[in-house]
């Protein structure tokens, strides 16, 4: 048994012997793992459990966008945009490794269209759709840079005639009257970028632990019941204060605990990732944002050497049955051709497919983009029949997890007697930390460690583009024993595996093919590199080979179009 599974079955067993805690977070996505990694660094005992493995649900079905939300300015939501754009560009110091800058271009389709439609839908005096043209968007983007204007990390926004815009992609829709380019972020690892702060916290306070596959069963007088996936075993912990972070689940998760609430109410996004090697290149690099013919904002940009393209936004009751549908996958592609009319993108180009439930506030609005993405902690105080109370963190988005969580700490602390120790803003995450920003930091990274480890520098810049800084780490951990080369993903050697199943919290097999790696969501999962890989976990954690191919396998094709060769 590895050290890693011998960790977690301490941490239970303590659970059982000692289940007081201070702070008990149920749901293991962004929101809940940026408020964990916050109320440890200010010294608070602290639990957080997921049903499932961490950023799995909602916070891993995301655009993979950093942004300000260009488009929420139209909603008349300038203290979301604004906190947003601080937050993106803090991000972007932060997390240098997996939050990247992205230009970003807008095919314009008309001059003046929206002018008058845009004032009326600021003032919510109307919420039909209508086209946005240049002058609605130039507006826009002054507004964007505007906001930044004492933080801009980022170049300004531009606009482009419709002669220079074809010349520079002259694939793009000839209708089109000029584009309009800016700046945002995106992070091709979400998951990751969870994963560390959640390392980097239990690091900084051994009182806090951060639990996956740990469901929420109940909730009564004192006590709430968790239940080990794993063993199926139960265990009844005494929170002074419960976080529902369960995102799309939160009512759910409040109806457990006795407490029924109405706060949620999800739409679902679908995104799908096409390998397209005309498309990749007619992106030059860009995301492509743009209104979609039904009025949605919709987008697609390089993924590695794929392209994601997305987004639906369709109103769903229960996150369980969230899939990515055919009609979902005909609205994105034709999306594509609108930009690019003579690129030919089919259903044989799609090698993943994903969705997920943003967690939006309940709200009976006519069109699901009137409904407001900004944030919230609902305050469910303690009863006749439950003794602690209940923080739900309701909406938010990606980008701006920091900032909520520390909102939402900075309620919590106070009922605690405790006062806050450190801000995070200028914390830097996991590989993060002492990341090379310039080429010559980069070369003198690679030179150093080369040295020091015994690695070649072109191995030790595949770790450092995968794992930031934390590459250090995981090159020591390779050069400590015998290696190889995966014999069905060469790009992997047995040990970097190793090292991922036995530090990384991976419990089952699609936690590394889905969350730990892109390996799946690349298109780069077949049957023979399963069934390695899950050998390796067999040796790592004593998983059944069986088993975990047949769950990996399942879950593959059910949630993401993923059928094993």
């Amino acid at each position: 048994m590895s050290e890693q599974m011998r960790t977690r079955l301490e941490i239970l067993e303590k659970l059982r012997q000692q289940p007081e805690v201070a702070v008990l977070i149920v749901g293991g996505g962004v929101n809940g793992i940026g408020l964990f990694r916050d109320l440890a660094l200010q010294g608070v005992d602290v639990l957080l459990v997921d049903k499932g493995d961490f950023c799995s649900g909602a916070s891993a079905g995301s655009s993979h966008m950093i942004h300000g939300g260009l488009r929420y300015l139209e909603n008349a939501e300038f203290r979301l945009v604004k906190e947003a754009l601080t937050e993106r560009n803090l991000l972007l110091q932060n997390a240098p490794h997996y939050v990247k800058p992205l230009p970003t271009t807008i095919p314009i389709f008309s001059w003046l269209s929206g002018t008058f439609n845009a004032p009326l839908k600021f003032l919510q005096l109307r919420d039909k759709p209508g086209e946005r043209g240049a002058l609605i968007i130039k507006v826009g983007l002054s507004l964007y840079d505007l906001f930044t204007r004492k933080q801009q990390g980022l170049p300004r926004h531009q606009f482009y005639s419709r002669a220079k815009s074809l010349e520079m992609r002259p694939k793009l829709n000839p209708a089109i009257v000029s584009t309009a380019r800016y700046y945002d972020a995106w992070m091709p690892c979400p998951e990751r970028i969870c994963l560390e702060m959640i390392l980097d916290a239990e690091a900084a306070n051994p009182q806090a632990h951060a639990l996956n596959y740990l469901g929420l069963t109940g909730g009564n007088g004192e006590v709430v019941t968790l239940q080990d996936e794993v063993s199926g075993d139960t265990f009844e912990i005494k929170p002074k204060i419960v976080v529902n972070a369960a995102g799309p689940w939160i009512d759910l998760a409040n109806q457990t605990m006795q407490h029924p609430t109405k706060f949620i109410g999800g739409t679902k996004g679908s995104h799908i990732i096409i390998d397209h090697p005309e498309l990749y290149a007619a992106t030059l690099g860009h995301e492509m944002f743009f209104e979609n013919s039904d009025g949605r904002i919709v987008l697609f940009f390089p993924f590695m050497d794929k392209v994601m393209a997305g987004t639906t936004d369709i109103r769903i009751n229960d996150p369980e049955q969230a899939r990515c549908t055919d009609d979902e996958v005909e609205y994105i592609l034709n999306m594509v051709h609108k930009v690019f009319p003579d690129i030919k993108v089919d259903r044989s180009h799609i090698v993943f497919w994903f969705t997920g439930v943003r967690p939006l506030p309940y709200s009976d609005a006519s069109r699901t983009s009137q409904i407001s993405r900004d944030h919230a902690t609902h305050i469910t105080e303690p009863d006749a029949q439950t003794k602690f109370p209940v923080y739900s963190l309701v909406g938010g988005k990606w980008t701006t997890f920091r900032a909520f969580s520390e909102q939402t700490a900075d309620l919590i602390l106070p009922r605690l007697n405790k006062s806050r120790r450190m801000r995070t803003n200028q914390l830097a995450i996991g590989g993060g930390k002492n990341y090379p920003k310039t080429d010559a930091d980069r070369e003198a990274w690679l030179q150093d460690t080369s040295q020091n480890i015994k690695l070649p520098k072109d191995r030790l810049e595949q770790l450092l583009n995968r794992y930031g800084t934390r590459a250090t780490e995981i090159a020591q951990f390779l050069v400590a024993g015998p290696d190889q080369a995966l014999q069905y993903h060469p790009d992997y050697t047995r040990r970097e595996i190793e090292f991922l199943a036995m530090h990384e919290k991976v419990v089952h097999l699609d936690d590394l093919l889905l969350r730990r790696s892109l390996i799946a969501m690349l298109g780069q999962a077949n049957q023979a590199l399963v069934e390695e890989l899950a050998a390796i976990l067999a040796d790592c954690l004593g998983r059944s080979v069986a088993s975990e191919i047949e769950r990996a396998t399942r879950i593959l094709q059910d949630k993401h179009g993923v059928v094993l060769k």
